[in-house]
């Protein structure tokens, strides 16, 4: 069973940056996908990255401000910078093995969430 713990996530202020960890324990990590719910919102998935991280996919609206990256086993990573109170959320890291997608139903396997917190 694949066991995937997020941290980094906190409180900032509109503007500022925040950098989520995902590590994976178990096994090499396949297709990362960060995903993050706010109250009363769906799960909207905001970035994947590839097994080998050649191809990425990101959310129109983190587009230019949030970049994924990864190492080649088992920690991702979702920089964020310029953030808005809109991207108050619980972030999600997840992995698929059918590909990299924005669609949760590809993702077999989750964290827990880490809350991000934009606020001044």
């Amino acid at each position: 069973q694949l066991h995937l713990v997020e941290s980094g996530g906190g409180v900032v202020q509109p503007g500022g940056s925040l950098r989520l960890s995902c590590t994976g324990s178990g096994r090499p990590l396949e297709n990362i996908g960060w995903f993050r719910q706010a109250p009363g919102k769906e799960r909207e998935g905001v970035a994947c990255i590839s097994t080998v991280g050649g191809n990425t996919v990101y959310a129109a609206s983190v587009k230019g401000r949030f970049t994924i990256s990864r190492d080649q086993r088992n920690t991702g990573y979702l920089q964020m910078n310029s953030l808005k109170p809109e991207d108050t959320a619980v972030y999600y890291c997840a992995v698929s093995v059918i590909g990299c997608s924005r669609r949760p139903d590809w993702f077999a396997h989750w964290g827990q969430g880490t809350q991000v917190t934009v606020s001044s």
